[in-house]
């Protein structure tokens, strides 16, 4: 029963539920077509009152708008007005323009027509000028008896001769007065070097004289079958020479270090007394290494001597080996000691480089302690000594150019090569056999004679000048200069001097009449 009532509840219950879903439908719907119907009488009371204030509106913005066309119409019908006569004003204005450009035109015209009128009569003018310069020109060219080409081509020819004239003119004048300012100044730089460098110099020769104390040491010297001199000889590559000449032995030999050698060997024999080849031997190494302290220390001496400090200890052996070496009969060191003395005093008179000037001074004939052992010139020793030895630039270069073989391009190099001058050309400072003097004069004499022009030659003092006169029918006074020159090249070329020569040509017009 429960159940049964249970289910009958439910089933109430759900149509309650429906009966309740049903009336609220029917409400709701029933409102809701109320508020439709309301709300569509209040839009088409609101569309009415729009219409009726649209069509106020209308008729305001219609007015407005009629209003404003009219005011538009005004002002485009003003500046319409203001526009055409602004157009007016133009057109009057390019009317005149126009009218301005036509009477310019014409006046063009005119003017047109009357330059093309001057241009035919100038050109007629020309062709007259034209025909009559070709009737002149042929005058002249009969009258001269050359054409134009030719008598330009004589005009250039004159006018450069001339040039060449005043060219070798101003060059003279020019160096006229450098030459006689510089000679003025040099002789004051040269004469204050020479007189504050009075070095004595050393006379050598070929030949070595040892005293004995008395004769009878000739017989030990020579010694049984002749050992002994053989072992003097053989080992220090000089002859002994013992003579007829009383208490005393000669040294001959071209190396003056091993005439050293042997001399100094010999004097320590002689003063031993035991004279045999072993002792000879001994006393001859002793000799050398005596003889290497000696020329080390004559190269200190000389650098110490000279100021030049730095030197490589190569460098500095090969400058106390020149002490044995002459050139010409003059001592090398002691040539290489003026050299370097000389070329600082004119240095510092200059104001170049001293320093530089002496170091060069001192290593430009380095490469003679050893050219008898090496190929090629002294030149070409000493500058690549210098360069072993890491010698500056500066020192290298016044090295290579002290005897022309390059040009010096450094004051200091100008110097050493003065310097070398110098001190070779000094009286007394160079000896030559007469043979060999008198060769040099004649080839000097010869060089010169062999140019054409040159009518006389004459070397004179000793070949440090010759006078060269030319014939002045064929040589002119700008031809001179020139021949001077080409002479200079020549005796630079084939002649070997000390010093320099002087080329003086001469040349000199004679008039000469005859009274009747």
């Amino acid at each position: 029963m429960k159940e049964v009532a249970r289910i009958i509840l439910y089933i109430y219950l759900i149509i309650a539920v429906i009966v309740a879903f049903c009336v609220g439908y029917f409400i709701r719907k029933y409102t809701a077509e109320s508020k439709i119907k309301s709300a569509e009488d209040e839009a088409k009371r609101l569309i009415i009152e729009a219409e009726k204030k649209a069509e106020t509106t209308k008729r305001e913005m219609l007015l407005e708008a009629k209003d404003e066309v009219h005011r538009l119409r005004v002002e485009l019908d003003k500046e319409i007005k203001d526009r055409r006569n602004e157009l007016q004003r133009l057109e009057r204005r390019l009317l005149q323009r126009e009218e301005l450009l036509d009477k310019k035109e014409e006046s063009l015209n005119q003017r047109d027509e009357s330059l093309n009128k001057k241009k035919n009569e100038i050109q007629k003018i020309e062709e007259r000028i034209t025909s009559l310069y070709n009737e002149k020109l042929a005058e002249l060219e009969r009258i001269a008896g050359m054409t134009a080409e030719q008598a330009k081509e004589q005009l250039l020819n004159e006018i450069q001769e001339d040039v060449k004239r005043e060219a070798a003119a101003m060059i003279k004048e020019v160096e006229n007065n450098a030459k006689e300012e510089a000679e003025k100044k040099a002789r004051e730089i040269i004469a204050s070097a020479i007189q504050r460098c009075a070095v004595d110099q050393a006379a050598e020769t070929t030949v070595s004289v040892v005293s004995l104390p008395n004769d009878e040491m000739k017989g030990r010297i020579i010694g049984r079958e002749g050992r002994n001199i053989r072992t003097l000889e053989t080992l220090t590559g000089v002859d002994l020479i013992i003579d007829d000449t009383p208490e005393a032995v000669i040294l001959s030999g071209f190396d003056p270090i091993r005439r050293e050698i042997a001399r100094i060997a010999l004097e320590k024999l002689i003063s031993d007394g035991r004279i045999h080849p072993a002792r000879i031997e001994e006393m001859v190494e002793k000799a050398r290494k005596e003889m290497e302290n000696k020329i080390r220390e004559e190269g200190e001496q000389a650098a110490i001597e000279t100021g030049v400090h730095g030197l490589h200890p190569e460098l500095i052996k090969m400058l106390g080996r020149l002490k044995y070496r002459t050139s010409y009969g003059q001592n090398v060191l002691k040539h290489s000691i003026e050299v370097a003395q000389l070329a600082g005093l004119m240095a510092a008179e200059l104001g170049a480089d001293v320093n530089l000037a002496k170091r060069a001074g001192l290593l430009h004939d380095i490469g003679k302690a050893i050219d008898q052992e090496m190929e090629g010139s002294h030149i070409a020793i000493s500058t690549e000594l210098a360069r072993t030895y890491r010698e500056s630039p500066g020192v290298i270069h016044a090295i290579e150019a002290h005897h022309n073989d390059v040009e010096p391009k450094t004051v200091e190099a100008v110097l050493v090569q003065a310097a070398d001058a110098i001190s070779a050309a000094r009286p007394g400072a160079r000896k030559e056999t007469l043979e060999a003097y008198i060769k040099r004069l004649e080839k000097l004499e010869g060089i010169a004679n062999s140019f054409e022009g040159v009518e006389k030659s004459y070397a004179i003092q000793a070949g440090r000048e010759i006078r060269i006169i030319v014939k002045p029918e064929e040589v002119d006074d700008l031809t001179t200069v020139q021949l001077a020159r080409d002479i200079v090249k020549r005796i630079e070329k084939e002649l070997e001097y000390p010093g320099q020569i002087k080329v003086n040509v001469i040349r000199e017009t004679r008039a000469i009449e005859y009274a009747k």
